[in-house]
């Protein structure tokens, strides 16, 4: 693929003008050139269009960031928001798997690690935030920042009930925007994998700024939302939660 072709794809998957195309691959690249080995970087570098290689180079040490810090310099470099980065990047990434292949790609994938499938996989459809957001306060009935305060509350609070392993595939199923909460509650000094439902929708209560009854009427939207996306990987997660959870996880109620 030479860099003309390079730049259409990402155009075409991003819906971005040219100019723009340019612009993410070469911020992408950069960025990408800073969290891999050299060695990495040189076998990427060789099958790069001459005029993206010196993007992905990078003469210092490999420094090692989550996906959120990954679209927060992507942005930065772009001049964009991370919702808008995020999508040039899944662009990009798509574009860089048909010019360096299969077995190249997995090298990339292998050093940047699982936490950046959602990014990666290219053959998995991840929605956007907004979308996300979108979707939890049709069903919830808030508006979008109360949608967004209870979807990141109940990933935090869920993250510090299952398995750190469940947690981690959940965020490859979400936008990394929403990826913090869940590695927050995933890291939490105070995890109780038993904790009961009571604690539960009290933390999200809390972490919403919601009163208990509206989390209890509300989080079931989420799950909802959640099911959706993770189809039935979802099982995986409830499995894990005793019966008294189960109001949660149904229908969500509204009002």
């Amino acid at each position: 693929m030479d860099h003309q072709q390079f730049l259409t794809m990402v155009a075409q998957i991003a819906e971005a003008d040219p100019d723009t195309a340019e612009r993410a691959s070469e911020a992408v690249l950069t960025v990408l050139g800073r969290h891999v080995t050299r060695g990495e970087a040189a076998d990427v570098l060789r099958r790069l269009p001459p005029e993206l290689q010196p993007f992905a180079w990078s003469p210092g040490s490999p420094e090692s960031f989550p996906p959120e810090e990954f679209l927060r310099r992507v942005g930065e470099q772009e001049g964009t928001d991370p919702v808008t980065a995020e999508r040039h990047t899944r662009a990009v990434f798509i574009a860089l798997r048909q010019t360096i292949g299969d077995d190249e790609y997995a090298d990339v994938r292998a050093q940047l690690g699982r936490h950046y499938d959602a990014l990666l996989d290219a053959e998995t459809f991840v929605p956007s935030v907004e979308a996300v957001v979108g979707a939890v306060a049709a069903k919830s009935g808030l508006d979008q920042d109360a949608a967004r305060r209870l979807t990141e509350a109940v990933l935090e609070t869920l993250a510090e009930r299952i398995a750190p392993g469940d947690s981690d595939d959940l965020a490859t199923r979400l936008p990394v925007a929403l990826h913090p909460p869940l590695h927050r509650g995933r890291d939490a000094d105070d995890l109780s994998r038993r904790m009961e439902l009571e604690e539960f929708v009290q933390r999200v209560a809390r972490r919403a700024d919601l009163p208990l009854g509206d989390a209890v009427r509300r989080t079931p939207a989420v799950f909802a939302v959640l099911r959706t996306i993770v189809g039935d990987e979802f099982f995986d997660i409830t499995v894990q939660l005793p019966d008294d959870y189960r109001p949660l996880l149904g229908a969500a109620r509204t009002g």
